[in-house]
C-alpha cells in the first residue's frame, strides 16, 4: 500500500486493498513492548550506540564518562526522559531488538549472541519475564492467531 498514489479512488483496487488492510490492522492485539525516546541528545546517542552494537555491556558509570555526565546525573536524565531505569531502557532495547530479529526467523541462540547474553537461558529468562512465556511460544501463538 506504500506504494500507491495518496489519492486513489475509494472503488478503486488500491482503495479495496486499503479497506482490507484497515479491517485487520483494527483486528490485530496491540503489543506492550517499547522503548521510550528522548530529545536529549546524550540519551539519543547511547541510544544509537546501543543499536548499533545491542551485546555493548558497559555500565551506567562508562556510559555517563562516553556523554560528559556522572553515573548519577546519567540516571536521573534516563528516569526523567523515559520512566524506566537505565537498566530497564537498556532491556526494552533489547526486547525491540529481539522481537525484530525472531519475527524476521533469527533462532533464539542467534539472538540471544547477537545482543549479548552469556547463556540462551538467559536471554530466555529475560524475554520471559519481559512477555510472560517464552520467545518460541510466544511467536507461536502469532503464527496461530494469524492463521
Amino acid at each position: 500500500m506504500s506504494a500507491q498514489p495518496w489519492d486513489y479512488a475509494s472503488d478503486s483496487p488500491a482503495g479495496r486493498k486499503a479497506l482490507v488492510l484497515l479491517d485487520e490492522l483494527a483486528g490485530l492485539q496491540v503489543e506492550g513492548v517499547h522503548v521510550p525516546t528522548s530529545k536529549d541528545m546524550r540519551m539519543r546517542r547511547i541510544a544509537g550506540m546501543l543499536a548499533d552494537d545491542p551485546a555493548d555491556r558497559r555500565t551506567l558509570a562508562a556510559w555517563g564518562r562516553l556523554v560528559a555526565m556522572s553515573e548519577r546525573s546519567l540516571a536521573r536524565l534516563v528516569q526523567r526522559e523515559t520512566g524506566l531505569s537505565f537498566g530497564r531502557w537498556r532491556q526494552q532495547l533489547h526486547l525491540v531488538a529481539a522481537m525484530r530479529q525472531l519475527s524476521a526467523g533469527d533462532s533464539v541462540q542467534q539472538v540471544a549472541g547477537h545482543l549479548g547474553y552469556d547463556s540462551v537461558t538467559a536471554f530466555i529468562t529475560m524475554f520471559k519475564k519481559a512477555v510472560g512465556e517464552p520467545p518460541g511460544r510466544y511467536f507461536a501463538g502469532k503464527e496461530t492467531g494469524a492463521a
